[in-house]
């Protein structure tokens, strides 16, 4: 037996199971080991602190100040728990509700996601929205089989929003490597080699996004030699919903719950206690089984369903299936509930109870209803083509029990389970990293500035974005790249609200910041860093703080009993604390994943900003060059020579950035990142092909969060140089094609920029022959037929394209789950082309992406016989 848990945990069961006067069940300690998982349950960050200690040369003063205003924090909120990692990481979501009631942070029993209320303008009238966001990692499955790790890090990550009820249509990606330009021969044995987890990864992700219809507007690889010790695979994504098309209550007594979605395999059994573990020489080959394998076709269901207010308005509670199955999704929802395990539905004969319990296989949903309303639910469920089942019943007995037929195998106390197991205690020390200060000044040369845009984190990876559809939804307000070349690099996705049938006039924002460099010199700046940037990029492309909320992803290496590991942790959070109270801006949530760790190879400290806030539209601008002749302003961060910033002077040069956008007086901005300010420079000329002439003292310095603007007027800012045709840096000129060269070319045979340069000879087959047919009489009202087939993805967008030029529309679901329902869907069919005048097929994908999927299936349909003498009559009636 395989566990995750350690002595102490054992122990603690052992004990309980004597006073309940019984040996325990297979299926209770594999249940408890996936419950009580550092995945499932935090318990790294939920251990005890008994002593911090700060040993800082370089931050001892600042690492003092941001501890206090922890203390001061909890003394404000009365709390007298003992310190851990979670309470640093969620206490200022808390003060910002429970001292400055802010009315807007949504406090309730389902905490699947970051959720904050928003007001928007949507057709004349103003209207209260649910803006949920959420960040995910899949680092261990994605270590181990790239592809399917990635993709189901999307898939998991939209179910925590969607299980909120809201509809999830922005996506974001943010991923560690180690250098995938190393070759092969050199891959640290049992490692996959750095290009084949980078590849397979980002086919993995953009399969899953681009198959189930989410738009990914940012997507970022960064590069450092730790991430050899575990990948590092983060998804973040944003879900709407309008407030009062849902409900929250609390289940009670002979509430149902029905599992809806994707069938039951043993992918993913154990992957929650895999996911707290380090990787050693064998986990290649003994953890492949714990890789989920994802269906987005399936989830895409669950996402049309929920979009229903007719259904979302039914269901009291909602827990998406992610770790640990059918024990954690169905066992949170309730204390006291009586799991059927014989009525979860199987993809195949011969899974056993502890199998079905704890299996993490995808795209399923847990729903708590009234009784009353399980007719009318399952009814919706049918209507989408959605497998469902009855499988628990709330009780009051405060008891997780499942059954297998009338086989009890499993009857835990809920008071036993909310302990998590034993508490652990640890100590912190808080030292310095003693890595090299990226702060220090860098000379000026042609071969330095060739260098850095030529660097991994700096070079273009338009090659990895372009992957992803950024388009699908049409709620994209910036695509990834902008300007007329599409090449300089938008530094926040940016989506429209997802209105139905309209536009309104509110976006959201999403961006992230975390430069692994200063983490290596200190996990504390680099917090305090990712946090700032994360907010610099709201600022540069038109947003403020004024609604802006952020959520925090933690990736660190194992940390044992080593007070060294604890501190680097908790001076990490320290630096959000100092952060957070400067801005004004709280964390509402977040992710931590505490085992970074390969035998003696550990992941950089890691401390992920994702910023999210809503934005009129209006006033969005790109970050490309607009115009030759325009001024170049520099806008740096205050900080002193150690690199520790001074937020609050920081922030009104934002603010004021926030005031010349509106106004109409800056034009574009950019954040500066990895790079110097040359590399941002660069980024917004290569956009249009402009050029640019500057001169600024130091100006390769490595200066994060700082910002480049450009303005059509004289502005109080530090003027280092104009817009122009030439490429003139302290007065180096540089030839286009060799800045574009460097910028572009480094990933190039990874990931090309452009695909299929050498098309060889194409033959011409237009035909200009074709005579235009025209409806063969006037018609005022226009009907158009949309089928929703098993991979279409982007019906709504089509909907709301005929509907914006007066069309009348009406969707058909084509369903297959039993022969009755094809039966009746090639009816439906058939009637709804009879009335339509219109007959639209929209887009979508195949499972997998593979040849036998959707396309197949649809032609198969279209040539039934019904169907074929509609479509036949359809064109020769109306012409």
């Amino acid at each position: 037996m395989s566990l995750a848990m350690n002595i102490e945990d054992l122990i603690f069961i052992q004990d309980y199971f004597r006073n309940e006067g019984r040996i325990p069940t297979e299926t209770e300690i594999y249940v408890l080991d996936c419950y009580w998982s550092d995945h499932c349950r935090h318990t790294t960050f939920e251990t005890v602190l008994d002593n911090i200690k700060i040993e800082s040369e370089l931050f001892q003063k600042e690492m003092q100040n941001a501890f206090d205003i922890y203390l001061n924090i909890r003394k404000e909120l009365n709390i007298t728990k003992p310190i851990t990692l979670m309470d640093m990481a969620s206490i200022f979501g808390k003060y910002h509700k429970r001292v400055l009631n802010d009315q807007n942070i949504e406090v309730s029993e389902e905490i699947n996601a970051c959720s904050f209320f928003t007001d928007i303008e949507n057709n004349g009238e103003t209207e209260k929205w649910l803006i949920q966001f959420k960040n995910e990692t899949h680092n261990h499955p994605t270590e181990i089989e790239p592809f399917g790790g990635a993709s189901t890090c999307v898939g998991g990550a939209i179910r925590d929003p969607l299980s909120g009820r809201s509809y999830v249509y922005q996506a974001m990606r943010v991923t560690g490597c180690g250098n995938i330009l190393q070759k092969r021969e050199e891959t640290l044995k049992h490692k996959l080699p750095q290009v084949d987890i980078s590849t397979k990864a980002t086919s993995g992700y953009s399969s899953y996004g681009n198959q189930i219809g989410l738009a990914t507007t940012y997507v970022k690889e960064l590069y450092d030699d730790s991430y050899v010790a575990k990948h590092m695979e983060v998804g973040a994504v944003v879900g709407a919903v309008k407030y009062g098309d849902f409900k929250r209550e609390t289940p009670v007594k002979d509430d149902i719950v029905i599992l809806i979605g994707g069938r039951t395999g043993r992918d993913g059994i154990q992957g929650a206690s895999g996911s707290s573990l380090i990787h050693t020489n064998d986990s290649l080959e003994t953890a492949s089984s714990q890789v989920q394998k994802g269906n987005a076709i399936e989830e895409r269901k669950i996402q049309r369903l929920f979009r229903k207010p007719e259904v979302t308005k039914l269901i009291k509670k909602c827990n998406d299936f992610g770790a640990g199955g059918v024990c954690v999704a169905i066992g949170e929802l309730s204390d006291g509930i009586e799991i059927h395990l014989d009525k979860v539905l199987l993809k195949y004969e011969g899974l056993n109870p502890t199998e079905i319990a704890t299996s993490e296989s995808q795209e399923r949903m847990a729903i708590v209803i009234s009784p009353n309303d399980y007719e009318i639910f399952i009814k919706e469920c049918e209507k989408e083509n959605i497998e469902y089942s009855k499988v628990a019943t709330i009780t009051d007995r405060r008891r997780l029990e499942m059954y297998y037929y009338d086989d009890k195998v499993m009857d835990l106390s809920a008071d036993f389970l909310a302990t998590s197991g034993v508490r652990q205690h640890s100590k912190a020390l808080l030292c310095d990293n003693n890595g090299s200060n990226p702060f220090e000044n860098k000379l000026i040369s042609k071969e330095n500035v060739l260098n850095e845009l030529s660097s991994l984190n700096v070079a273009c990876q338009k090659g990895i974005a372009q992957r992803f559809d950024a388009s699908i939804g049409a709620t994209t307000v910036l695509m990834p790249f902008s300007g007329k070349n599409q090449l300089t690099p938008v530094q926040a996705g940016i989506q429209a609200l997802p209105t139905i049938h309209s536009t309104s006039d509110t976006a959201t924002i999403l961006s992230y910041g975390f430069i692994p460099k200063i983490s290596h010199y200190s996990p504390f700046l680099s917090a305090i860093y990712a946090v700032l940037e994360s907010v610099a990029k709201v600022y540069a492309v038109g947003g403020d703080k004024s609604n802006l909320y952020f959520s925090f992803q933690e990736y660190f290496e194992k940390l044992g009993k080593d007070s060294k590991k604890w501190g680097k942790v908790t001076q990490s959070l320290l630096g959000t604390i100092y952060a957070q109270n400067e801005i004004g801006c709280p964390s509402i949530g977040g992710k931590d994943s505490m085992s970074g760790t390969f035998n003696e190879l550990n992941v950089v400290e890691t401390l992920i900003s994702f910023a999210c806030t809503p934005v009129k539209i209006k006033n969005v601008i790109s970050p490309e060059l607009k115009t030759i002749g325009n001024y170049i302003y520099y806008v740096p961060i205050v900080k002193n020579s150690k690199g520790y910033p001074e937020i609050k002077e920081t922030l009104k040069s934002y603010e004021l950035i926030n005031e010349l956008i509106k106004s109409g007086k800056i034009l574009s901005a950019y954040v500066q990142e990895e790079g110097s300010v040359v590399s941002s420079l660069v980024k917004m000329a290569v956009g249009n092909g402009l050029g640019f002439t500057v001169n600024k003292e130091n100006i390769l310095n490595f200066d994060p969060a700082s910002i480049v603007v450009e303005s059509n007027c004289e502005l109080h800012f530090e003027k280092i140089g104009m817009v122009s045709e030439e490429i003139s840096i302290n007065g180096i000129k540089f030839d286009y094609d060799e800045i574009y060269n460097a910028y572009t070319k480094t990933l190039d045979k990874i990931y090309p920029l452009y695909q299929n340069l050498d098309c060889g000879n194409c033959e011409n087959l237009s035909n200009y022959k074709i005579e235009k047919k025209y409806f063969k009489e006037y018609i005022e009202n226009v009907n158009v037929l949309i089928p929703v087939f098993p991979g279409t993805n982007c019906e709504y967008d089509v909907e709301k394209a005929f509907i914006d030029v007066g069309a009348t529309t009406k969707t058909v679901i084509f369903r297959n789950k039993k022969e009755d329902d094809i039966e009746k869907s090639i009816d439906e069919l058939v009637n709804g082309i009879k009335d339509a005048h219109i007959i639209m097929i929209p887009g979508g994908f195949s499972s997998g992406d593979e040849p036998d999927g959707s396309a197949k299936f649809i032609v198969n349909v279209l040539k039934n016989e019904k169907v074929k003498d509609a479509i036949h009559k359809h064109l020769d009636d109306k012409n």
